[in-house]
């Protein structure tokens, strides 16, 4: 029931979104990435709070069970799966925007293949929650690891700052007041949710066994360290490239040369 209710929540709150600001006299490029942005947030906002839901009400961190550990990942995976496609079409309409105009247009290969190599790491990073990340929290787990699984869906919690940073470059309000907070919060939430979550796992597990931090990656399976590692690689390189923004949007503009 979940992963139906997915299946038709995602795609139709798009379809509605976009149809809602065509009806406003909102350009068609404009209203698909405007309508793909609101999904993203709205699922964000979802993840976060089922994740807050599950990690606060489980105390025991490996045996402990909430309801929506089992039923969100199921509604949440199509998702996933739509938003493949929908980078797609905002990386195609984003050619047709006016300020972000491709001459001449690409044709749907040629807009395939860009897109592919622009986005690859998110597609993948989107392939390998469907085929790996879905599987494992809803079979592989066997109910164990519910608070982990909560801590994990509340790394969404940066994508509605993402979404709102694309939303004001679109606009080109990149310049703004409202632009630099943004992206203030953006940087604080990414650390703290993605990269800096996984120490905290480690701490959490250590805690509820009676570890130091620094022993806790020796007395687990080296496969859980593994997976791990390859959760937070693709974090710390998108923090590095938020962090690189970060660093063009708030640093000084150079003094123009004095005039002899």
């Amino acid at each position: 029931a979940a992963l139906a209710a997915g299946l038709l929540f995602f795609p139709g709150l798009f379809l509605l979104a976009k149809a809602a600001l065509r009806r406003l006299r909102c350009p068609e490029p404009h209203a698909a990435i405007l309508a793909a942005r609101l999904v993203s947030s709205v699922q964000a906002v979802m993840a976060s709070t089922a994740g807050y839901i599950i990690s606060s009400s489980c105390h025991h961190v490996i045996d402990d069970q909430h309801w929506l550990a089992g039923a969100y990942p199921q509604f949440a995976v199509p998702y996933f799966i739509y938003d493949v496609y929908a980078m797609f079409l905002c990386h195609w309409h984003r050619g047709r925007v006016k300020g972000h105009e491709v001459a001449p247009p690409p044709s749907l290969r040629a807009a395939a293949g860009a897109y592919l190599r622009k986005d690859l790491l998110m597609v993948l990073h989107h392939a390998t929650m469907v085929l790996v990340c879905f599987p494992v929290a809803a079979l592989w787990r066997q109910g164990k690891g519910d608070f982990f699984l909560g801590c994990l869906l509340m790394a969404e919690l940066s994508t509605p700052f993402v979404c709102l940073g694309k939303v004001l470059i679109l606009y080109q309000r990149q310049h703004t007041t409202l632009h630099k907070l943004n992206g203030v919060a953006l940087l604080v939430t990414f650390l703290l949710c993605r990269v800096l979550l996984f120490p905290y796992l480690y701490w959490a597990y250590g805690r509820q066994q009676g570890l130091p931090l620094l022993q806790v990656p020796g007395a687990l399976p080296p496969t859980y360290n593994a997976a791990a590692a390859a959760l937070l690689a693709p974090q710390l390189y998108w923090f590095a490239l938020i962090c690189r923004g970060a660093w063009r949007l708030f640093r000084t503009p150079p003094l123009p040369p004095r005039q002899p």
